[in-house]
């Protein structure tokens, strides 16, 4: 399973999906985005917005960003 959470250093929203995605053993990997917003454009190509977090789960071609959104799919269908 690939995962990859799309984060910003030091912000709650992305240490609140950290928590979820650790708290239900699911493995994943981190692409720490810049402060500068923008300078997201990797977040840009796969959201047409440079905020974050973003969840990218490759094996249920799956992009999602809020995270509210991402923390119910962790707990829903990633747990």
């Amino acid at each position: 399973m690939t995962v990859t959470l799309y984060a910003l250093d030091g912000c709650p929203d992305c240490e609140r999906v950290m928590d979820a995605l650790e708290a239900n053993n699911v493995e994943y990997e981190v692409e720490w985005v810049k402060a500068a917003f923008s300078t997201r454009d990797v977040v840009y190509e796969l959201t047409n917005q440079r905020s974050v977090p973003v969840l990218e789960d490759d094996e249920r071609s799956v992009v999602m960003a809020k995270t509210d959104r991402i923390v119910d799919y962790v707990e829903t269908t990633l747990a």
